[in-house]
């Protein structure tokens, strides 16, 4: 029985996992009996953006053909908001201000009628929009403000609220709406004429009768008039103590439940217009926490067009300021937030909808908001998002435009809307409670879609590379998106095509070296994949050659990718089909050797490794067509160099595949004439049961020679084989079934050193019930079959031999 029946994974665990079924006595012994060993590494890393923006500072996009992530806002960028169509026809000024009614009754009746009519303004009357327009609030019948307004105590509370000064209409003003190119001058002169107060006509026509009147009315005139009185009397620039802010953050709560609670919030809102306004000027107080207490209100009133968008620009720029993710947890922002990314219509609100995923993807990187977040269904609201955007506007929507500049533009701002939702699935892949999610919302499947609509876009491509990068490394993971159609095609074409992006490169090869390490699928997928292997090898050769200048030869980065990509190589080889092709193909084993030639274990020693047990998994084929097997000398004088080396590892690693090629007479040869069986029985002196199994890998093909038995007996590998077995038998039945074939060749040249210790042991070892088993059913029933399926026959017929022999 030689070593190649006998090697295994010793770093696999107690189960093996076929699927989720427990596995039969019979598996758990072929797997322990597997020479071939899938690789780890480390996950490449990521170092977190020192400034939150909206594309990263390694985009790939231009900085000046992107949406810009600083920016100005005040209150003068938001639109008057309207109720009605503007007609285009500009119209004439009135000649006088009227006077604003204190009810916010619909019906003024004979009340407006009756109010007086100012003295003519100086100078001439006013022209323009500014002079047409109605002042806000002008409760004349109201007497007293709250005392909390900074700019108070010089003005008597009716100069507050509106008196007969020609300039408060513009003072309450919310917008200077001429900087703006989608409202004209017209449409806003229409619209204040039409409402000289700060209540607005019903959008729905239709008037209620006078019971529902006089109940609003009472609504209105205890519950918001005096809300929107304390907004209004503060001026931009005023410096508020954090007191008040808290006092108008509290009251604009107030006004929000007041209006959910008659639901009047959305369009429903009458005087939805003059609540807007005021809104809109309370955001140049400049505090963000008033800000976003007020973008809760406003995104609630169902704002649209520029609007809208200013508000997800304000929400965007608060969230960059780390010190306010606190906020973003006290409030219920989060909620308006996600809803907003539900729309039907992701099209007419684009830009809005990247600043406000955008928002999103900057409080992800907050573990505490990230799992908050994933509690409100947040991957499965971006993964809807994603479809929407990936199948375009519907052939009804109105906004559609058939005109191909307009469809560029719609693929220009869906990639950047898919750059900033890629980059939260990105940041919640982070949290080890979000994997049932993507599973659960098939996001693999969403995601691979997205790289090939968007193969092009670096940004997007890097962003899902890093998801799978992480999602990969769990099994269930690795399981689901191995399972996902074209998955491994797909990549090995984005390796081909952005073979220089190190970036992306190296995070795809993890990947697949995940998938290929735990699914026969995925290494028959990658392996037939058409010129897939010539991807891969030519990206050897590329990061591999000594580029210019050479200093970079082995700078980290490039060194990553050939750690992934020469561990992928081993994980593919586990395929009996892909191993023997690999182990023939002449490039693959060159570039192989040429690692140990030209790399060392002091300066990259996981390199090293990897490219050494890549070789051991080749060399577990012995095909006549085997270039390992042809090149047996040169190989086994480069692992002499590792053998004397300081790094166990590297030791290990060379004696695994000495213990392969040892069944080769040459190799055998090799290893007396140059002493090496002395140093591999040291090895059995090691604590680590992996160093003793790779050990005895070697001494079972070196007993095997008759010429060879006298010397390891002279050595005294006997003695240490017998300790061997003492020390790991219990913890380790494959190991002890290993030692017990090496002691078997070494016995059959006569009289074995130390039998009667040896009997003693093995009557102790094949007693059952002499042994102690671990409690746990699961552990027990892998330890018992490893006992007697793999163990109890050799140590049986070794135990009856030295038993004839002890009595003759």
């Amino acid at each position: 029985m030689s070593i190649m029946e006998f090697q295994h994974n010793k770093s696999d665990g107690v189960y093996m996992s076929t699927g989720h079924r427990r596995q039969t006595s019979a598996e758990i012994v072929s797997e322990a009996r597997r020479s071939l060993r899938s690789l780890a590494t480390q996950r490449p890393f990521t170092p977190q953006e020192k400034n939150r923006q909206l594309f990263g500072e390694s985009s790939s996009r231009a900085r000046d053909g992107r949406p810009p992530s600083a920016f100005s806002l005040h209150a003068r960028h938001f639109e008057a908001p309207d109720s009605r169509p503007g007609s285009g026809t500009r119209l004439n000024p009135l000649e006088h201000k009227p006077r604003v009614s204190v009810s916010l009754d619909e019906d003024g009746g004979d009340d407006e009628a009756a109010l007086p009519k100012p003295p003519a303004e100086r100078g001439g009357t006013r022209t323009g929009s500014g002079g047409s327009r109605a002042r806000l609030l002008r409760a004349t019948s109201v007497s007293k403000m709250p005392p909390m307004t900074p700019n108070a105590k010089n003005m008597s509370p009716e100069a507050r609220i509106g008196g007969d000064q020609l300039d408060d209409g513009d003072n309450l003003r919310s917008a200077d709406i001429t900087k703006h190119k989608t409202k004209s001058s017209s449409e806003t002169d229409l619209h204040t004429l039409r409402r000289p107060r700060i209540d607005v006509s019903s959008q729905s026509g239709s008037k209620p009768d006078a019971d529902d009147s006089e109940d609003e009315s009472v609504f209105w005139n205890t519950k918001v008039l005096p809300v929107l009185q304390e907004f209004e009397s503060f001026a931009g620039g005023d410096a508020v103590s954090d007191e008040i802010v808290g006092q108008l953050c509290n009251s604009c709560n107030g006004l929000y439940d007041a209006l959910a609670e008659r639901g009047m919030l959305g369009r429903q809102c009458k005087k939805r217009s003059g609540i807007l306004r005021i809104l809109f000027r309370l955001i140049d107080v400049g505090s963000d926490r008033l800000n976003l207490t007020l973008a809760k209100l406003i995104l609630a009133l169902n704002v649209s067009g520029n609007n809208l968008l200013n508000i997800c620009k304000l929400v965007f720029k608060i969230s960059r300021n780390a010190n306010n993710d606190a906020l973003f947890l006290k409030g219920s922002i989060l909620d308006s937030l996600v809803s907003l990314l539900q729309c039907d219509d992701v099209w007419s609100k684009g830009e809005a909808i990247l600043y406000c995923v955008g928002s999103l993807k900057l409080l992800s990187g907050n573990s505490a908001l990230s799992r908050l977040l994933l509690n409100k269904g947040f991957i499965a609201v971006l993964m809807q998002l994603s479809k929407r955007l990936m199948h375009g506007p519907s052939a009804t929507s109105a906004n559609v435009n058939t005109r191909k500049s307009d469809g560029e533009g719609q693929q220009i701002i869906t990639g950047h809307i898919l750059v900033q939702v890629t980059g939260a699935l990105r940041n919640i892949a982070d949290q080890s409670e979000s994997r049932p999610s993507f599973l659960s919302n098939k996001a693999f499947s969403t995601l691979c879609l997205i790289l090939e609509n968007h193969r092009n876009d670096l940004d997007v491509c890097i962003n899902v590379a890093r998801i799978f990068s992480k999602l990969s490394t769990y099994t269930e993971c690795c399981h689901a998106l191995a399972e996902t159609p074209r998955c491994c095609s797909l990549f090995l074409e984005l390796l081909g095509k952005h073979s220089r992006k190190q970036d992306l490169v190296v995070r795809l090869l993890f990947t697949l070296g995940n998938l290929t390490a735990k699914s026969t699928e995925a290494r028959e997928q990658v392996y037939e994949e058409e010129q897939g292997m010539d991807v891969l090898l030519d990206l050897f050769q590329a990061y591999l050659k000594t580029p210019s200048p050479p200093e970079q030869c082995c700078s980290p980065e490039r060194e990553d990718v050939l750690v992934k990509l020469i561990r992928l190589l081993a994980n593919l080889a586990i395929h009996p089909t892909v191993g023997t092709a690999l182990a023939a193909n002449t490039l693959c084993v060159q570039l192989l050797l040429k690692v140990l030639e030209c790399r060392s274990v002091q300066e990259s020693e996981e390199l090293v490794i990897n490219a050494v047990a890549t070789i051991n998994n080749l060399s577990f084929y012995p095909s006549q067509s085997s270039v390992i097997r042809s090149q047996h000398t040169h190989i086994s004088q480069l692992l002499l160099k590792l053998l004397l080396g300081s790094s166990m590892d590297a030791v290990l690693e060379a004696t695994r595949v000495f213990g392969n090629l040892s069944q080769i007479k040459d190799v055998r040869r090799f290893v007396m004439q140059h002493k090496v069986e002395q140093f591999v029985i040291t090895l059995l002196d090691s604590k680590s049961p992996d160093v003793c199994f790779s050990a005895c890998g070697v001494l079972i093909n070196l007993s095997a020679d008759p010429d060879n038995r006298a010397m390891l007996s002279a050595e005294g590998a006997v003695q240490k084989l017998v300790d061997c077995l003492r020390d790991f038998g219990p913890q380790d039945w494959h190991l002890a079934a290993v030692v017990c074939q090496t002691l078997w060749n070494c016995s059959l040249d006569g009289e074995l050193q130390h039998a009667q210790e040896l009997l003693e042991i093995l009557r102790l070892y094949t007693d059952r019930e002499a042994l102690q088993w671990p409690s746990e059913d699961g552990v027990r029933q892998v330890q018992e079959a490893r006992w007697e399926l793999l163990f109890v026959p050799v140590a049986e017929r070794l135990r009856q031999r030295l038993h004839i022999e002890d009595t003759i």
